[in-house]
């Protein structure tokens, strides 16, 4: 959500529509322990019409930076929640997560 927030968007306002998450799969690579601090980064990409991916990963901060605690995708379609249909995927949003690349 906070990749989101960036640019005043959230899952149910991104430029005007919303989003629905498609799929999503994640690959653990390292075990955390409660009260570990986790750094997150994402980056979206494979933008077609209606839907793009998002990718995440995530590091265990300390020891162990640097090294992938779990990486995982989801992929967002785009959807208008009064019209009940998927909708191209706004040029404003789509332009915004490019740069962010």
């Amino acid at each position: 959500m906070r990749f989101l927030a960036q640019w005043g968007y959230s899952e149910m306002n991104f430029a005007g529509v919303g989003m629905i998450m498609k799929d999503v799969g994640i690959e653990f690579k390292q075990e955390l322990f409660y009260g570990d601090t986790v750094l997150a980064s994402v980056a979206c990409t494979n933008f077609t019409k209606f839907s793009f991916d998002l990718y995440y990963k995530l590091e265990k901060e300390g020891f162990a930076y640097g090294k992938p605690v779990a990486i995982a995708k989801s992929t967002m379609v785009c959807f208008d929640y009064a019209n009940r249909k998927i909708v191209p995927v706004p040029d404003e949003a789509l332009e915004k997560c490019k740069k962010a690349v």
